[in-house]
């Protein structure tokens, strides 16, 4: 009997070593990311890195382990779909795309270049890309779409997608949500990045969007809360989400707008502009920093 629960108590250590290990390495590709993020709009001298940084961890967790894609074939038709309704935060879905290996990372320095394939906004010649987006609201709609065609046509792919909290003020994200609902569309995961903040300041002082749970609740989505930040949160949700059946899901991910990066961090100013010569060297050390953390608990 001892012998027996010894066994299990190693199982179980064992397990939660496989678990810890796992969201290291999403910390660290997430932080990749973030590199990625700050170095394309330095390069672009233009681009949006708040929204971008707080989502950084949410891409990672959808292209390195929650979604059923393959960068050796982006077009396959069995594939979980991903649509960027806040388009503007295209820094972060191209460098999780690059990381990714949908494309080479060292393309990320293109961003918003004239001839570039890395434009403004996500563009669908860009491989995996789903879904061109830039005006706030569309998005989710497409991605409606998306979720009510699989439906139609028997497939079992998901379909998600990321709004930003300032976007959910558009009255078209709500005609979405009420035919997601209506359809009982539960391929369907909605994303809504709440870092309270937008080009003016503070949601809740431009155009309160309150209470989110209870207006999505209401147009009968199944309502999840998680911490952006933290992968076994992030896993837990996604998890429930996909196995919730008869209803759409959506995540409300409460998140640090800038995250890892200290003077963007919580900061509307850094909404929609690129850091300078001197601002995206404190930038990439912060996450220097971060990196050398990650290793050194890696090796522990």
């Amino acid at each position: 009997m001892e012998e027996a629960e010894s066994e299990t108590g190693c199982c179980m250590q064992q397990s939660g070593m496989e678990e810890t290990m796992k969201n290291t390495e999403l910390r660290r590709h997430a932080n990749d990311v973030r590199k990625g993020i700050i170095t394309a709009v330095h390069s672009a001298k233009a681009g949006h890195p708040g929204g971008s940084l707080s989502s950084a961890d949410v891409f990672t967790y959808l292209y390195f382990e929650e979604m059923n894609i393959d960068p050796r074939d982006p077009d396959k038709e069995d594939r979980d779909r991903f649509v960027l309704s806040k388009g503007h935060n295209a820094p972060g879905l191209y460098a999780a795309l690059a990381h990714r290996g949908y494309f080479p990372v060292e393309d990320l320095k293109t961003l918003r270049r004239l001839g570039s394939y890395l434009q403004g906004h996500p563009c669908m010649h860009i491989p995996g890309v789903d879904m061109a987006s830039g005006s706030l609201g569309q998005g989710v709609s497409a991605a409606v779409g998306m979720a009510l065609g699989g439906k139609m046509d028997g497939r079992s792919f998901r379909v998600y997608t990321l709004l930003g909290d300032g976007e959910i003020q558009e009255g078209q994200v709500w005609e979405a949500a009420m035919l997601a609902g209506f359809r009982k569309l539960d391929n369907l995961c909605v994303i809504i990045d709440n870092n309270n903040l937008q080009i003016d300041g503070p949601i809740d002082q431009v155009c309160s969007p309150y209470p989110i749970d209870k207006k999505f609740e209401a147009f009968q989505f199944h309502v999840i809360h998680v911490d952006a930040h933290d992968f076994d949160a992030l896993r837990g949700a996604f998890d429930e989400a996909r196995q919730f059946k008869g209803m759409p899901s959506c995540i409300i991910m409460h998140s640090l707008k800038g995250k890892g990066v200290s003077f963007m961090e919580n900061n509307p100013d850094w909404h929609g502009k690129a850091p300078n010569d001197q601002e995206f060297a404190v930038a990439m050390e912060d996450l220097d920093r971060i990196e050398a953390q990650l290793e050194k608990a890696g090796e522990a």
